[in-house]
Formats: structure tokens, sequence, C-alpha cells
């Protein structure tokens, strides 16, 4: 079986609490821009090189969601182009009073970075990764 060429993981959806609050999360420290809004409920960023999905939970859904009892995602991830701009990244978050979860830190294999929290408390890392932030 020939398996298809795969461009890389490049969309991601997240069902949020707050449109609006999670909206700002990623376009003021991500830089992330609108590519398309089809309705006051779904919202679609991207950095031009891929997609990410915000979708408000429902208000008859919203008491589901909270407190939070844990989630399966473990982690989400930017890669950035060097150490030096993972820490501007974090200089950035701590300036915006983002929640932080992990400092920065060199992993064993060579890349380095830091953990922050979302406005539903999804863990966000940013990531200087040798191989993949070149190709970038």
């Amino acid at each position: 079986m020939t398996t298809p060429v795969n461009r890389g993981l490049r969309h991601l959806a997240l069902r949020v609490t707050n449109l609006d609050r999670s909206r700002a999360f990623y376009e003021g420290l991500f830089g992330m821009k609108v590519v398309w809004q089809p309705d006051a409920d779904n919202l679609y960023l991207s950095s031009g090189l891929d997609n990410l999905a915000l979708h408000q939970i429902p208000p008859a859904e919203l008491a589901d969601y909270q407190p939070p009892r844990g989630q399966f995602l473990d982690h989400l991830g930017f890669v950035m182009e060097s150490p030096d701009t993972v820490d501007r990244m974090f200089e950035q978050a701590e300036k915006a009073a983002a929640k932080i979860v992990h400092r920065p830190k060199a992993h064993r294999d060579g890349s380095y970075s830091f953990y922050l929290a979302d406005p539903d408390g999804n863990t966000v890392q940013v990531l200087f990764e040798p191989t993949i932030s070149r190709k970038a």
C-alpha cells in the first residue's frame, strides 16, 4: 500500500469556553490572524502555515466543562526559529500575565521550550526544535 505524502499536522481544532478570550490569547501572543469566521461560534486562525479552529462550546454544554477534570490533549505547540525567540515569547507571556506552566529549559534532544496555559487550561508549548525549526 502506498501512503499519500503527508504535509504535516497543520490543523488543530479546540472547543473553547469563551471564543473572544481565546481569540485574544492566540492573536495577541502568537500573532495568529483570522482567516475565516463563518458565524459567531466558530473562528479559524492561521500563522500562514497552519490552521487553528476555535469552536465555542454551546451555553447548554458549558457546565460539563467546568471545573476541568483533566484532558486527553497533553499539549499543543508552536515552533519557533531559535532559542532566543523562545525567550522573547516567554517575556511576552509574562508581561501578558499568562499562566506559566513550566519555565524555559533546554531538553536532552537539543530542543528548548517553555509551557503556558491558554484561557481554557490547555497546555501550549513554545518550542525551538533543531530539526523542525530549520525547516519552518
